[in-house]
C-alpha cells in the first residue's frame, strides 16, 4: 500500500470526494482515505503522478507520504512525524483569538448597547445607519479572518462534492447577504425622513450581522477542539516514532565511534551502555544485560539477555555493557515495522465506517435541499422573510455531517494505539473490527499453546539409585548429542548445575538411542525399547512411562553397565498462561479449537492440560486451512499460530493473529500481531476490539441522533425557535463530543477480566462436527482424487520432533501428497498421488537415521 497525505478535507462529504476521484484512476485496485489523519492508502499499479492529479482535480493537495527508497528509514520516520504534526491547532488558535477580539466589539454594539443599554459615544448613539455600517463591517472582517470556510465550501459546490463548509458559508453568507440588504433599507428611510421608530424597529428585528460573524467564529471554536482532540488520537504513534533511536556507537578499528542511524549496516558491531537506547535490532555477542522492551510490548519488567539473545531497536538496556551485532536496520527493524503496522491501519477502512461514508456522501446536498424546503415553508405559511431565513440558517449550520465522519475513525484511531501500547498490533482497521466479531478460535499447538521446545518435565530413578547419579549419567551421555530431547536434558542439567563428567566411545545408534563409556563402564541412553535389550526395566517403571506417554511425553531411559538407572520424561510444555488464555477465551462466549500437525494422543493430552474442548490432530499446512474454511460454516474464525505452516490458515481465516515470536511469514500472513507471545493476549485483543466497536456504536448513534433531532428543531417545528448562532454552536460541539467520546478508550483496561461476558450470536460446537465432516472430507477425497496409501513401520522415532523430520522427509519424495507420522504407534502414513516404489520411501526415512522395518 502506498501512502499520501491529503490536504484541504474539512469533513466526511470532502474523504468520499477524494476516493471518488482517486478510484477512477486506471490502475487503482483500491484506496481509503482518512479525515482523522489526513492521508490516503492506495493499492495498485497506478503511478504517483495520476493519482496527485486525480486528487487536485477534486480540489483538494496531495504528496507522497514518506521518503523515496534512496532515503534511509529515519527520512522516512522524519516524513512519519511530519505528516502527523499538528500544523491546525495553531492556525485555528490564532484565527479565534483575532475572531474573538472583533466579534466581542460587534457583540457590544448588537446586543451589549442594543439589549442592555451599555454605553457608546453620543453622536453614536442614535445614529441607527452608523451602528448598521459598523457591525458590517466588524462582520466582514471576522467573515475574511474564518474565510477558509468560504473558499472551501463554494469551492467544493462549484466542483459537485458539497462539504461541511458550504454549509457555513452559506449560514454565514445569507445571514450578512441579508443584513447588507436591511442596511440599504435603513438608509432609504433615512433618505425619505422616515420616522425613527420604524427605523429603530427595523434595525433591531431585521439586522443578523452578529449570526452572520459568529457562526463561522463558533464553528472554529468547534474545529479547533476537534483538532485538538483528534491530535490526542495519534499520540500512541507520535509516542512510537519518538522512540525511534539518531545516533548509535559503533565499534570500528577496535575504537567506538559514534555515527548517525542511517550509516548502521548489517553485520556492524554496535555497543549499548548501561540506560543507552539500543539503536537497531541485533544479536547479542558479548555481555548480559537486562533488557526494558516495554516500548514495544508493553510488559514493564526488563528482560534478561546473554550471548546469543537477539535485542530490538528503541529498547532500554537497564544494567550491562553489552557488544551486539546488527542484524536488521532501517525500515527492517521491529519498531519500523511496528510503525508501518500502526500507519497502515490509520489509512484502512473499517467495513462500519462504509455506513457513515454513505450517509455524509449524500448528508449535506440532502441538508441544503432541507434549508430551501424550510425557508419556502415558513414563506408559506405567512412568516415573514427574516423569519423564515433563521430557521433556514439555523437548518444549515446546526447540521454536522463531521460528527458523522469522525465517528469511526477516531475510535479506531484510539483502538489502534491503546493495542500498539500493549503489545498488540492491528494492520489494517477491519482486522480491529472483526477481532471482536471472532465466534470461533483456532489454536496452533506448538509455539502458540505450548513453548515449541522440549523441556524436562518427570525425573524417575530406579530403586537403590539417586537422582544425582541419574543425573550424572545421563548429561554424561546426552551432551555429545544434538537431538532435540538431549538438548532439553543437557538445559536442566546446566541449570540445575550437575557436573559434567567426560565419555568416550560416544556412539549414536540409528533409531535407538546412544552409547558411550563413562569410568570405563558402558552408559545407554535410548527408548524404553533399546533400553529393554540392555537392562532390565521393572513393571512399575513400564507403567509410568506408559502414563508419561499418555499424556504426550517421551520417556527417555539410562542404563549403565547393564543396570537400569532410571528414566527422565521429556515434552514440548504448555505456556504457563495457556490454560488462564483458554478459560478467557470461553468465558468471552468463544469456541475454542485446538489444530496440529501432531498425532492424536499427544494432542489430546496438551488439549487436556490446556483445557481446550475441541482437537483436529494429524493436520497438514494445506489441511489447516481446510480445517478454517470447515469451521467458517459455523461462524467467524480467528486462527492463532507462529509457524510457516501456518501461514495459509492465517491467510485464509476471518482474523488471522500471529505470535510476535513466531515465524515473519507467520507475521506477514496475519492480521494482528501479538509482540508479547502470550495467548492471554488473543482475549484482550477481542475485549479491545469489542470495546472499539461499542465506542463507534456510541458515536454513530449520537452523530444520527444528534442530526435527527436539531433539523427539525432549526428548521422550527417544535415550540421553541432557534438561533442561528445557537445552532451553529451546537454543530461546534458535536464534533468535539464523537472525539472526546472516543479517547475515553484511553481508559479501557484490555486485561480486565471481570467484566467479560459471552456475545449474543455466539456458537456452540460438538465434536461429532468434527468426526462426521472429517470422514465425509476423507471420502470425498478418495473418489475425486484417487490417491493411494502406503503404511511404513518406523523405528527409531522417539519424540515429536522425530514425527517432524520423517514427515518431512517422506514429503520431499515426488509422488507424496501427504504424510503422518506417530512415534507412539512407530508408524508413518504416505498419501500418494502415483505409484512410489518402496525402495525410495525407505531410503528418505533412513536417511534421517531412522529404520524402516516394513511397509504395507
Amino acid at each position: 500500500m502506498e501512502q499520501y497525505i491529503v490536504t484541504g478535507m474539512s469533513c466526511a462529504a470532502c474523504q468520499n470526494r477524494v476516493e471518488k476521484a482517486v478510484s477512477k484512476v486506471p490502475g487503482v485496485k483500491n484506496v481509503s482515505v482518512s479525515l482523522l489523519t489526513n492521508s490516503m492508502g492506495v493499492e495498485g499499479t497506478a503511478d504517483d503522478a495520476a493519482i496527485i492529479k486525480a486528487v487536485e482535480n477534486a480540489g483538494y493537495g496531495a504528496r507522497r507520504k514518506g521518503a523515496p527508497a534512496a532515503q534511509s528509514a529515519q527520512s522516512e520516520i522524519a516524513a512519519e512525524e511530519d505528516a502527523l504534526k499538528d500544523r491546525t491547532t495553531p492556525v485555528l488558535k490564532k484565527r479565534l483569538i483575532w475572531s474573538i477580539v472583533f466579534l466581542a466589539a460587534l457583540m457590544y454594539i448588537s446586543m451589549g448597547h442594543n439589549m442592555w443599554n451599555w454605553p457608546l459615544p453620543a453622536w453614536f448613539v442614535h445614529n441607527h445607519m452608523a451602528l448598521a455600517m459598523t457591525q458590517m463591517y466588524l462582520a466582514l472582517i471576522v467573515m475574511y479572518i474564518n474565510r477558509k470556510f468560504f473558499t472551501s465550501g463554494f469551492k467544493s459546490l462549484i466542483h459537485g462534492a458539497p462539504n461541511m463548509d458550504i454549509l457555513v458559508a452559506l449560514g454565514s453568507s445569507v445571514s450578512f447577504g441579508w443584513s447588507l440588504f436591511v442596511t440599504y433599507e435603513i438608509a432609504g428611510m433615512y433618505a425619505q425622513g422616515a420616522d425613527p421608530a420604524s427605523i429603530m424597529s427595523v434595525y433591531h428585528n431585521e439586522l443578523y450581522y452578529e449570526s452572520a460573524a459568529m457562526i463561522p467564529a463558533l464553528i472554529t471554536v468547534g474545529k479547533l477542539l476537534e483538532a485538538m482532540s483528534k491530535g490526542r488520537t495519534t499520540d500512541a504513534l507520535k509516542s512510537l516514532l519518538k522512540l525511534a533511536p539518531k545516533k548509535a556507537v559503533l565499534m570500528r578499528n577496535g575504537q567506538e565511534v559514534e555515527v548517525g542511524i542511517e550509516e548502521v549496516q548489517t553485520g556492524d558491531v554496535f555497543v549499548v551502555k548501561p540506560g543507552e537506547s539500543i539503536p537497531v535490532d541485533g544479536v547479542i555477542i558479548e555481555g548480559s544485560t537486562a533488557v526494558d522492551e516495554s516500548a514495544l510490548t508493553g510488559e514493564s519488567i526488563p528482560v534478561d539477555k546473554h550471548v546469543d539473545d537477539t535485542v530490538s531497536a528503541a529498547t532500554i538496556n537497564t544494567s550491562g555493557f553489552i557488544k551486539a551485532r546488527a542484524t536488521r536496520v532501517g525500515e527492517d527493524t521491529t519498531l519500523s515495522q511496528i510503525i508501518h503496522m500502526v500507519s497502515d491501519a490509520a489509512a484502512t477502512k473499517a467495513p462500519i465506517a462504509r455506513i457513515a461514508d454513505k450517509v455524509s456522501g449524500i448528508f449535506v446536498p440532502a441538508v441544503i435541499i432541507i434549508a430551501a424546503v424550510v425557508l419556502v415553508g415558513w414563506l408559506l405559511a405567512g412568516q415573514t422573510l427574516p423569519f423564515a431565513l433563521a430557521r433556514a440558517i439555523s437548518v444549515l449550520v446546526i447540521s454536522c455531517p463531521c460528527a458523522l465522519g469522525l465517528a469511526t475513525p477516531v475510535a479506531i484511531m484510539v483502538g489502534n494505539g491503546m493495542g500498539a501500547k500493549n503489545g498488540i498490533l492491528f494492520k489494517t482497521s477491519e482486522a480491529l473490527e472483526n477481532a471482536g466479531r471472532t465466534q470461533i478460535i483456532a489454536l496452533d499447538k506448538t509455539g502458540t499453546i505450548t513453548t515449541g521446545k522440549p523441556a524436562v518435565t518427570d525425573v524417575v530413578a530406579a530403586d537403590g539409585v539417586s537422582e544425582d547419579d541419574l543425573w550424572q549419567a545421563a548429561y554424561a551421555l546426552e551432551n555429545h548429542s544434538e537431538h532435540p530431547l538431549a538438548v532439553a536434558i543437557r538445559e536442566k542439567a546446566e541449570s540445575d548445575h550437575v557436573k559434567l563428567a567426560e565419555v568416550s566411545d560416544f556412539k549414536a545408534l540409528s533409531g535407538h538411542g546412544l552409547q558411550a563409556v563413562l569410568d570405563g563402564k558402558k552408559l545407554s541412553g535410548g527408548s524404553r525399547k533399546y533400553i529393554s535389550t540392555v537392562a532390565e526395566i521393572p513393571s512399575a517403571l513400564q507403567k509410568t512411562s506408559d502414563e508419561l506417554a499418555n499424556q504426550g511425553k517421551t520417556p527417555l531411559f539410562f542404563a549403565r553397565d547393564g543396570k537400569l538407572l532410571g528414566m527422565i520424561g521429556v515434552a514440548d510444555t504448555i505456556k504457563p498462561d495457556s490454560a488462564e488464555a483458554v478459560n478467557e477465551l470461553k468465558k468471552l462466549g468463544i469456541e475454542v479449537v485446538m489444530i496440529t500437525g501432531d498425532n492424536e494422543r499427544t494432542a489430546k493430552a496438551i488439549a487436556a492440560k490446556a483445557d481446550v474442548d475441541h482437537v483436529i490432530a494429524g493436520v497438514l499446512p494445506d489441511g489447516k486451512e481446510a480445517e478454517i474454511r470447515r469451521l467458517q460454516k459455523y461462524g467467524k474464525v480467528a486462527m492463532v499460530g507462529d509457524g510457516i505452516n501456518d501461514a495459509p490458515a492465517l491467510t485464509r481465516a476471518d482474523t488471522g493473529i500471529a505470535i510476535g515470536a513466531g515465524t515473519d511469514v507467520a507475521i506477514d500472513s496475519a492480521d494482528v500481531v501479538l509482540m508479547n507471545s502470550k495467548l492471554s493476549d488473543v482475549a484482550a485483543a477481542v475485549r479491545l476490539s469489542r470495546a472499539t466497536l461499542r465506542n463507534i456504536h456510541e458515536n454513530l448513534f449520537w452523530a444520527f441522533f444528534y442530526n435527527v433531532i436539531c433539523i427539525p428543531l432549526a428548521a422550527g417545528l417544535y415550540a421553541w425557535k432557534m438561533n442561528p448562532m445557537v445552532g451553529a454552536a451546537a454543530m461546534s460541539l458535536s464534533s468535539f463530543t464523537v472525539c472526546m467520546n472516543a479517547l475515553r478508550l484511553n481508559l479501557f483496561n484490555m486485561h480486565r477480566t471481570d467484566r467479560d461476558h459471552a456475545m449474543k450470536n455466539r456458537v456452540t460446537l460438538d465434536d461429532e462436527i468434527f468426526r462426521e465432516e472429517k470422514k465425509d472430507t476423507d471420502l470425498d477425497t478418495d473418489k475425486e482424487d484417487n490417491k493411494m496409501e502406503k503404511v511404513l513401520h518406523v523405528d527409531g522415532m522417539m519424540c515429536e520432533h522425530c514425527e517432524a523430520r520423517v514427515k518431512k522427509a517422506l514429503e520431499s519424495v515426488d509422488g507424496v501428497v501427504s504424510a503422518t507420522a506417530d512415534h507412539n504407534a512407530k508408524k508413518a502414513v504416505v498419501e500418494l498421488s502415483k505409484d512410489v516404489d518402496n525402495a525410495v520411501l525407505k531410503k528418505a526415512v533412513e536417511d534421517q537415521d531412522y529404520q524402516v522395518t516394513g511397509i504395507e
